[in-house]
């Protein structure tokens, strides 16, 4: 079933996506950075570039995906977000795109609550746990969270 890692240029998003790289699975990487871009299409993922506070492109990129990892770090580092004031606007911004793309299952990665997201199975995982990679893995591979 496919799942999207939006952030997933940064430090947490490439980690996780190299966990969840096997020839069955339908990856798909949300990214700013054109160069993790190119770096990201050159390795065989299906690849979004833009801005992470345009929720209708979050939503777009996140259409027919199962899963939804959302790195709350790319909500708030220094890259540009024209289109959002706060990372609050951007995190909800997030919660309604991946309701309306019809995920499933969202897995956000941060380190406080997440907003209210309208999905039918949402977990939180602290980005600093030791065994992130290996617990965003079996997240998605789970039947049931």
């Amino acid at each position: 079933m496919p799942v999207i890692v939006v952030g997933a240029d940064t430090s947490a998003g490439q980690a996780i996506l190299d966990g969840l790289a096997e020839p069955d699975r339908e990856i798909r990487a949300f990214v700013s950075d054109e160069s993790v871009c190119a770096q990201l299409k050159r390795s065989g993922f299906k690849v979004a570039l833009g801005d992470v506070s345009d929720e209708s492109h979050v939503e777009t990129a996140s259409t027919r995906c199962f899963s939804a990892i959302l790195i709350v770090e790319a909500a708030m580092d220094d890259r540009e977000r024209s289109f959002a004031q706060t990372v609050d606007d951007v995190l909800r911004g997030w919660a309604r795109a991946v309701a309306n793309s019809e995920v499933t299952r969202v897995i956000w990665v941060s380190h406080a609550e997440h907003p209210r997201t309208p999905t039918r199975e949402v977990v939180r995982v602290d980005p600093d746990d030791p065994e992130l990679v290996e617990k965003v893995v079996a997240l998605d591979d789970a039947q049931t969270i």
